[in-house]
């Protein structure tokens, strides 16, 4: 059992991965502070969150996402399961980036495993699904694709897993992990979670292969502000016995790079305000504090006053400023108040 898809390389394909490398590369020249890195890559994660457990009807709002993230209630809902099983499975990949040479099983069933915690029977975690599934217009509640039968998913998934590790150094990284995204939706090898995980595991495969955007972009964003959009690209109709000669990925990859690209340029603007923005471009003496954090890891207004010869009234404006954008947090009281990043 292979896996040869069928793509066509097209002009629009190809000036979008230019367009991504010529963003990426601009982004991973880019030095920001500590503190701006660590906002940046907090807002990231909370937006590949809510977007991706959105995209499968979670109703929670990302205000209330952000709140879950940082408090972590113990008696959760299942929405709200849903939303600290993604983080969960965030992090376990951003961990196994660089320690992997291949993509394998056990990193999707783990992946899988972590987004379902709580929302499956313990027995759908150990393996592919052994069931059949249907998959149905949400709307309507009509039958639009039939994926493929239970006995034939391990080994198509042993041949997309394949094709994926052969084809490194032979096909564009961001082609490839588009391959793997649909396909992946195509095989539908688990009885639930099969799109968070599908681009739980791509996020991983784009981090991998050299694109330094694993903490700082949300691909699942630009998939969140158009779900039909999305399940129209990333998803075929009929049987898949019936349809699976015939399957072509050129429409989905030129959608799949469109994506990819609308986020960095977010990413772009959203480091940009940092430097124009004459509410949240930061001065020298902004500057200064931030350093100051890094080497000794706090700073009081003592410690500031050294540093600048700017007056007390001045230099508590300046800590506000930053506590507001999120770059630092107060700690302490009274004359033991001091300033950190965590």
């Amino acid at each position: 059992m292979d896996f040869n898809p069928k793509y066509t390389v097209t002009p629009k394909l190809l000036n979008n991965i230019k367009e991504i490398t010529r963003l990426t590369t601009l982004l991973n020249n880019k030095r920001f502070s500590k503190p701006i890195k660590m906002r940046l890559e907090k807002n990231a994660i909370s937006l590949s969150v809510y977007s991706s457990t959105s995209i499968e009807g979670n109703p929670l709002p990302l205000t209330e996402v952000k709140i879950i993230l940082k408090n972590k209630p113990e008696h959760l809902r299942n929405t709200e399961k849903e939303v600290i099983n993604y983080n969960d499975a965030l992090i376990y990949l951003r961990k196994n980036i660089g320690k992997l040479a291949n993509l394998n099983k056990k990193l999707v069933l783990d992946t899988h495993k972590k987004v379902m915690k709580g929302l499956l029977e313990s027995d759908d975690f150990e393996n592919y699904r052994k069931v059949p599934v249907v998959v149905n217009n949400p709307r309507t509640g009509e039958v639009v694709y039939m994926p493929p039968d239970a006995k034939d998913v391990t080994g198509l998934m042993k041949a997309l897993i394949t094709y994926v590790n052969k084809n490194k150094g032979e096909i564009d990284p961001i082609i490839l992990a588009g391959l793997f995204h649909k396909q992946f939706v195509i095989i539908h090898p688990f009885v639930d979670g099969n799109g968070r995980t599908a681009r739980l595991i791509t996020k991983f495969l784009l981090a991998g292969m050299g694109l330094d955007t694993f903490n700082l972009f949300s691909f699942e964003n630009y998939y969140n502000k158009n779900v039909t959009k999305y399940f129209h690209n990333v998803g075929v109709s009929g049987n898949y016995y019936e349809i699976r000669e015939r399957i072509d990925f050129t429409g989905w990859l030129e959608y799949f790079t469109d994506g990819i690209i609308d986020e960095l340029i977010r990413v772009s603007k959203e480091l940009e305000k940092f430097g124009t923005n004459p509410g949240t471009s930061l001065k020298d003496h902004d500057r200064k504090v931030l350093k100051h954090i890094e080497e000794y890891g706090y700073i009081t207004d003592s410690d500031y006053s050294k540093i600048t010869d700017r007056a007390k009234a001045t230099r508590a404006l300046d800590f506000e400023k930053l506590r507001k954008l999120g770059l630092i947090k107060r700690k302490g009281k009274g004359r033991a108040t001091y300033y950190t990043y965590e």
